[in-house]
């Protein structure tokens, strides 16, 4: 496995991946199907790579035997008082899971965060996503708070951590 930065050759295999994650897993933003690689789903990918080859943000993913199986995006803050802080979203495909994709990615991100002058990273993730919590927590991410009723998962409300992780 490697991490690469992504550019605009991987679009497609990054929407392949990003399909299949919304398959295999209830715990990413997109329900299965819903997310559209047309004109404004390309778009919406062009802009995450375009901002990290400029610096602003990050975009990388791990890849192995050709195909993207992990991927991780941290979004700075767009105005002064928050330009500090960067959101973070994080996916790895089950057959992935449990063998140290998402470390080495937040690894990454960690290496990005101080080298760019991010202070506080942020994410939420799902109460009940115990794997993910434990990844998160294991890097140095704490619960900052509940977010109660913030997703509806195949027609019920779930709840959301919000967790965050400060460099001093």
């Amino acid at each position: 496995m490697k991490i690469i930065n992504l550019n605009y050759n991987d679009i497609t295999r990054l929407y392949h991946m990003l399909n299949v994650l919304d398959d295999e897993t209830d715990f990413m933003m997109y329900e299965p199907g819903e997310r559209k690689l047309d004109e404004k789903g390309y778009e919406d990918l062009r802009r995450l790579i375009e901002n990290a080859a400029s610096g602003k943000d990050l975009l990388i993913a791990a890849e192995e035997d050709g195909g993207i199986v992990g991927f991780l995006s941290a979004e700075r803050g767009k105005l002064n008082r928050v330009k500090h802080t960067a959101y973070v979203v994080c996916g790895v495909l089950r057959d992935y899971r449990g063998r140290g994709v998402g470390s080495e990615l937040l690894k990454q991100l960690d290496q990005w965060a101080m080298l760019n002058d991010v202070v506080h990273l942020e994410l939420t993730v799902e109460c009940r996503n115990d794997g993910a919590k434990r990844l998160y927590e294991k890097n140095g991410f704490a619960v900052e708070g509940v977010r109660r009723g913030s997703m509806k998962v195949n027609g019920s409300f779930a709840d959301e951590y919000y967790m965050g992780k400060i460099f001093n």
